[in-house]
């Protein structure tokens, strides 16, 4: 992203964020969820501008977990929702950004909605999740863990695609801050943070980005961990 893209962005945000959430509040779909989950408005918008700030600009300004505050309300939180929180959003950005920004702004936005999307209804299949609770929990214990690695220390070779041998199943630990956790079997994008651990499968390929500060391991099972 170039420069008067980006001072165009950090500009817009204020307005831009108060128009959308305007009309997400007057939703009938979408507004009695977010209208019972904010009580301070103002507050909040000013965290989403920090938010909209950290991931479009790397700016470090938003330092919240917005995988936990989601999963409060998980059970409000259906599928569908997500596509039409983006309607509104492509309506709303081609409004007041630029086309190129614009464009920039959905990719993100469908990015965000689909690691929010999996995050939340993720579930392993009923033939792993049956076989993992068949181990006894004692059992299913890691025979190995990586160091502990911050967004400055996680290895390049951890940040591309790669996979684990056969038969040699994955926990990836987030003990602070956020990760997104990339499936590139699946297309599919998933923001860890404490609380909501990542499976890696065998053999299947994904690698992990920081979102701003974290702290993570990975621990390293012999058979289909129990989560």
């Amino acid at each position: 992203m170039d420069p008067t893209q980006a001072a165009e962005i950090e500009a817009a945000l204020p307005a831009l964020l108060e128009r959308f959430y305007a009309r997400v509040r007057a939703d009938a779909e979408l507004g009695p969820v977010f209208n019972d989950a904010v009580q301070d408005w103002d507050h909040h918008l000013g965290t989403l501008a920090d938010f909209w700030s950290s991931v479009m600009l790397t700016s470090g300004r938003y330092k919240g977990n917005p995988m936990a505050v989601h999963l409060q309300h998980a059970a409000r939180i259906p599928s569908e929702m997500f596509g039409h929180w983006l309607a509104l959003w492509t309506q709303t950005t081609d409004e007041m950004m630029s086309p190129p920004v614009a464009a920039v702004m959905q990719a993100k936005a469908a990015r965000i909605a689909q690691s929010l999307d999996a995050a939340l209804h993720f579930r392993l299949s009923k033939a792993e999740a049956a076989k993992s609770e068949t181990i006894p929990r004692e059992v299913s214990k890691p025979y190995r863990s990586t160091p502990v690695f911050d967004e400055r220390t996680l290895p390049q070779g951890l940040r591309q695609a790669h996979t684990t041998k056969d038969g040699v199943w994955g926990v990836i630990r987030v003990l602070e801050g956020c990760v997104r956790y990339r499936i590139e079997a699946h297309d599919q994008d998933v923001i860890l943070s404490p609380g909501t651990p990542g499976l890696v499968r065998p053999q299947e390929p994904h690698h992990v980005e920081p979102v701003g500060p974290m702290r993570m391991q990975v621990e390293f099972y012999d058979h289909p961990p129990a989560l």
